[in-house]
């Protein structure tokens, strides 16, 4: 028998949660940083520590909800059936189906969560701005986010950039606050 090939969509929950993670986490992270700055910049090394934390937790925080939420409805599934056990279909193919597709998830939201924290912090470090302007960028970035979001699922651009907007601002007053990094 000929196995049937699955066709992939497009990943919306793993790049809309990378993406937006590694923007909020660089905000969070480097909002301190930036605004302390004493005439220099951002490094590239800075950039890519506040990637990879961003990459690491947005991956792993993944790995765990998809695979719980997809592992759960194949629970729920053989109660309705009345399989046997609870785990049956855990145990078939589906079951595996579900880890190739949790890694693959994993693996999207990783990379998209490194880029997300990462290019926001590289431009304003490029650009030779006051530091502040970095945080009108990578929140800038993140009001893109909501208006092709909002284009995506046909609702409401403005409200989207805007809620995305506040959203970052927030992150930021906390991040710089916080002052992490």
């Amino acid at each position: 028998m000929l196995k049937q090939r699955r066709r992939r969509t497009l990943p919306v929950l793993p790049l809309v949660l990378g993406i937006s993670d590694g923007i909020l986490t660089a905000l969070a992270l480097a909002a301190g940083a930036i605004l302390h700055q004493a005439g220099g910049r951002l490094s590239l090394a800075f950039a890519c520590r506040v990637g990879a934390a961003a990459c690491v937790t947005a991956a792993f925080t993944m790995f765990v909800a998809y695979y719980a939420e997809a592992r759960s409805h194949l629970v729920r599934a053989s109660r309705e059936l009345n399989l046997t056990g609870p785990g049956r279909l855990v145990a078939s193919n589906l079951g595996r189906e579900i880890l190739t597709d949790t890694a693959f998830a994993t693996v999207i939201t990783g990379a998209a969560s490194f880029i997300g924290a990462v290019i926001p912090l590289l431009l304003g470090s490029l650009l030779p701005t006051p530091p502040w302007v970095t945080l009108a960028i990578t929140i800038g970035l993140l009001g893109i986010v909501g208006w092709v979001l909002g284009a995506a699922l046909s609702g409401h651009r403005v409200r989207w950039l805007i809620a995305m907007l506040i959203g970052g601002t927030a992150v930021a007053v906390i991040g710089a606050i916080l002052d992490i990094a």
